[in-house]
């Protein structure tokens, strides 16, 4: 016969929106143990967001301890259990798509929603409050009992419920990267945003470091505001870093405003200097300089034209930053705002790829890209060149 599990979850709001967390625990049905606690600090949020961000961490951990498992939802929101329970529609676009990854995670039949009051919750409250408590303390949660149960003190945190692609991987049983790396603990997840538009971005100019450092266009600061929504929505930024350039900047403060959070500026995150290829098209730059140009193209050791950067030099730049913020943010999911070399140059050595690959890669304005960061060096690339939040 089939384990049962119940999971008890919960989600509050400092504010409504405001700093926001969850917690849930997952209970043996039959002896009532005990079997995992997951919390989480989830930066500005609503109630209805938090309760639902519960909701799935819970189905979550339940669903890594056993597959196969029923289980039996208790929650005092009346709101989410009547939504998944399919009596009430679901109107708010913020809760649509938290409702589809809950359902998402254990089949139809094996999961039942009740609503309890709230007295009968406070295991679930505690967790989301102490999630909150360590966010406002700028630490993250630590859990007590780990997946199985009965955890000494003292013991080494247990890896968080990821929320989607651009939240530390769950630790679903299921390795995240390679054979064996589920037991490397919560990776650094750097969650790769490329500023949005300029006046020189729609007309493909060459936008480095070395030129005018343009602000957003209107385009740009509406697509700043676009992602900052989802981002907010889905509540799994912890820290915010940024290139020092002005889009990168307003970018970055534009999701930080949603957020509740500071920006920590880092040099190395700016884009390459073009040289005398700044605000050029690429058929002006190959009509005026097609010799440099060429030898651009054919290698990363070439610097543009007029004492610009080559690529081999700005890869050095970038992987010294990454380091860097890997030993900073071990765990913790960061919103890297930057541009489209330092991105590509990312994902290219997260996969081990060759140099000509930068030419390969297609990203957007506003777009999205995840890479996730081992404690054994080893990484993965979640997520590349998403703009769904823009459409």
């Amino acid at each position: 016969m089939a384990r049962r599990f119940i999971v008890e979850a919960d989600g509050g709001s400092r504010g409504n929106p405001g700093p926001a967390g969850y917690g849930a625990v997952v209970r043996d049905a039959e002896t009532g143990e005990t079997l995992a606690e997951v919390a989480e600090y989830i930066g500005t949020a609503t109630n209805n967001v938090a309760e639902y961000k519960g909701l799935i961490a819970g189905l979550r951990a339940a669903y890594a301890l056993d597959p196969e498992a029923g289980v039996q939802v208790r929650m005092d929101s009346k709101l989410v259990i009547e939504q998944m329970s399919g009596r009430w529609k679901i109107k708010h676009p913020d809760m649509r798509p938290l409702a589809a990854e809950a359902k998402a995670i254990v089949p139809p039949g094996r999961v039942a929603y009740e609503w309890i009051p709230r007295e009968r919750n406070k295991h679930a409250d505690r967790l989301a409050n102490e999630a909150m408590d360590a966010g406002k303390r700028g630490e993250r949660w630590q859990p007590k009992v780990p997946p199985g149960g009965t955890l000494a003190a003292g013991a080494p945190e247990a890896a968080a419920p990821a929320d989607d692609a651009l939240a530390a991987p769950a630790a679903t049983g299921a390795p995240a990267v390679g054979w064996g790396s589920a037991d490397l603990g919560t990776p650094a997840t750097f969650v790769l945003l490329r500023h949005g538009e300029t006046p020189l971005t729609p007309e493909k100019r060459f936008s480095g470091s070395g030129g005018s450092d343009p602000e957003l266009s209107d385009v740009g600061r509406h697509q700043a505001e676009r992602v900052a929504a989802a981002l907010a929505a889905r509540g799994t930024i912890q820290d915010i870093v940024a290139s020092p350039l002005r889009r990168c900047r307003e970018t970055a403060d534009a999701v930080a405003r949603r957020l509740g959070l500071e920006v920590r500026v880092e040099e190395g995150l700016r884009e390459t200097d073009f040289g005398a290829w700044e605000g050029l098209t690429f058929a002006e730059a190959k009509e005026r300089y097609p010799d440099d140009l060429a030898a651009w193209l054919a290698s990363t050791k070439v610097a543009p034209t007029g004492g610009g950067e080559s690529f081999a030099a700005v890869t050095r730049r970038v992987a010294a930053s990454r380091d860097k913020l890997i030993a900073r943010y071990t765990g913790r999911t960061v919103l890297l705002v930057t541009h489209v070399t330092p991105i590509k140059t990312l994902v290219r050595l997260a996969l081990g790829a060759p140099p000509e690959s930068l030419f390969r890669m297609e990203l957007s304005a506003a777009s999205l890209t995840a890479v996730a960061y081992y404690a054994d060096g080893n990484a993965s690339v979640r997520l590349l060149n998403e703009t769904a939040h823009l459409r």
